[in-house]
């Protein structure tokens, strides 16, 4: 027997246990509610929030992180099993990125110059890189323990996009919390703090999701 015919009947072969799909359409609101019921209870909406919703730069936060959310949880339901690429997802990925590319482009042109260094620093920027991975930490096991009822063609690359995914979910509550809205701010402190999830995710797949 080939490799690609192992591949072929393992993909074909039925679950002793529950499919992989199933498991993680319990996980996802599971996670979400973990997230959620930690963020409401231990962290909490900024003072302003009600003043926030009626800005531009709050409401751009959740443009960008709530389709990454959209379309890692998508990557991730897609890369359950031996043989399945991520399709239109690995398309979309870059999408939100791009997004907030955009918002910085204008962030640039709508502020002087003497304001950038202090709009990028911030003055969150330690609660951001501590409070999303704590609010992933939940999500991101859970989803490592439902990608167990598969089998990943790369287990890494499975995790890694369990971090994604888990930090995208925390990275959207948190957004409700931080006081810093300005593109130059997120595109700084949210990708560290969610790369250090991605990271976790990666190695936990490598550790739990060998086959």
């Amino acid at each position: 027997m080939t490799t690609d015919e192992l591949i072929r009947a393992l993909a074909t072969d039925g679950y002793v246990g529950r499919k992989p799909a199933v498991a993680l359409l319990i996980a996802l609101p599971a996670a979400t509610a973990l997230a959620a019921v930690l963020f409401f209870t231990r962290i909490g909406f900024r003072d302003d929030i009600d003043a926030a919703l009626h800005t531009v730069r709050f409401l751009f936060k959740f443009v960008v992180i709530l389709p990454l959310a959209v379309v890692t949880v998508g990557a991730l339901f897609r890369s359950t099993g031996p043989n399945t690429a991520l399709g239109w997802w690995a398309i979309l990925l870059p999408l939100p990125l791009l997004l907030l590319c955009a918002g910085v482009a204008a962030e640039l042109l709508a502020i002087p110059s003497s304001d950038w260094i202090g709009r990028l620093v911030g003055s969150n920027a330690i609660n951001c890189v501590t409070l999303i991975p704590l609010l992933a930490t939940g999500p991101l096991a859970m989803f490592i323990a439902a990608l167990r009822n598969g089998a990943p063609i790369d287990p890494s690359l499975s995790g890694a996009i369990a971090g994604l995914a888990a930090s995208s979910i925390a990275a959207a509550f948190y957004a409700m919390n931080c006081f810093d809205d300005s593109p130059l701010f997120v595109i700084t402190w949210y990708p560290l703090a969610i790369f250090g999830v991605v990271l976790a995710g990666y190695f936990a797949g490598a550790r739990y999701l060998q086959w």
